[in-house]
């Protein structure tokens, strides 16, 4: 059996059995605690789809997590609780987000298209900060979880399952499009630009299509996470979140398909056992996450198998 496989069977078989086995040792905060790393490891999912596959370096990312939460926190404050209301409104706004940036920052290159996308996210911050009707800078409670037929995600073993057959719904997902026609195209203007115009197609439109999606995706997340914490508030799309999200995907290894999850699941793990440790984690952690830059130049996947779709 391929190796690869052995591993992601082993992994899913193990975040099935612990909700069960941490209910038996009544340690209820660790299925809170893995179920807000997975819900995470979505997001860094839909960034990878464009940074490790399409070489779009985004310090915006964080934005659609943020927008997929307000769309959650804003409906259910006018009453409105449905469940699929708050997940077409979140996919949605994110999609139509991420094609008005995209269509803008695609247009430019490294360190410009690096500056655009920051500026985008703060402009949302910046925004959200100051609507006072939504809470502020002080964030908006959710009173009231997206209600779904036969699905409570009030109840934290519920929720934990939910977002992970949507963690590796969107794993899969990314892998189908990385190894369609459309992945070997992005992938192909990513490797050589020049050479991908000479072969008769431009970039442009592959990019715009995959940086759509990984909005919509990231925006779900925001989703899974505004119903996880019960809270919105603008640092979810602040510039901190997003440069965040995408260390977890350098660290875990970029354009792979278990890179984003190995490293949300790592960099958040390390940083609970720190903060657990001393209040000066932050000391700590800055050295480990260099030295696992220098050392494991293609992420913690790598250590496995070589990065690829």
């Amino acid at each position: 059996m391929n190796a690869r496989l052995i591993g992601w069977i082993t992994g899913i078989a193990l975040l099935l059995a612990l909700p069960p086995l941490m209910q038996a040792m009544g340690q209820l905060y660790y299925i809170d605690l893995v179920r807000r790393i997975m819900i995470l490891a979505i997001a860094a999912v839909s960034l990878n789809l464009i940074l490790g596959y399409g070489g779009l370096v985004s310090f915006g990312h964080a934005a659609y997590l943020g927008i997929g939460g307000y769309a959650v926190g804003i409906l259910a404050f006018y009453g409105i609780t449905s469940g699929w209301a708050h997940l077409a409104v979140a996919i949605g706004a994110s999609a139509l987000v991420a094609l008005a940036i995209g269509a803008v920052c695609i247009r430019t290159s490294g360190i410009y298209f690096i500056m655009i996308t920051l500026a985008f996210t703060q402009m949302l911050y910046y925004l959200a900060v100051s609507v006072a009707e939504y809470g502020g800078d002080d964030g908006l409670r959710l009173k009231i979880h997206s209600r779904f037929p036969l699905i409570d995600l009030a109840d934290p073993v519920t929720s934990y399952y939910v977002v992970l057959v949507v963690m590796l719904l969107c794993v899969y997902l990314v892998y189908r499009i990385i190894n369609s026609r459309f992945g070997m195209a992005l992938r192909a203007a990513k490797s050589n630009e020049a050479r991908a115009r000479a072969l008769g197609f431009s970039p442009y439109p592959y990019r715009l299509t995959a940086f759509v999606i990984a909005g919509a995706m990231c925006g779900l997340a925001g989703v899974l996470y505004a119903n996880h914490t019960a809270y919105i508030a603008p640092g979810f799309m602040s510039w901190l979140q997003s440069g965040e999200l995408m260390f977890m995907v350098i660290l875990g290894g970029m354009a792979s398909t278990a890179g984003p999850v190995l490293g949300t699941f790592a960099l958040l793990l390390v940083e609970e056992v720190l903060k657990g440790w001393t209040e000066h984690w932050q000391v700590i952690l800055g050295p480990l996450l260099v030295l696992s830059v220098i050392f494991f130049r293609r992420g913690l996947a790598g250590i496995f198998y070589k990065p690829d779709a």
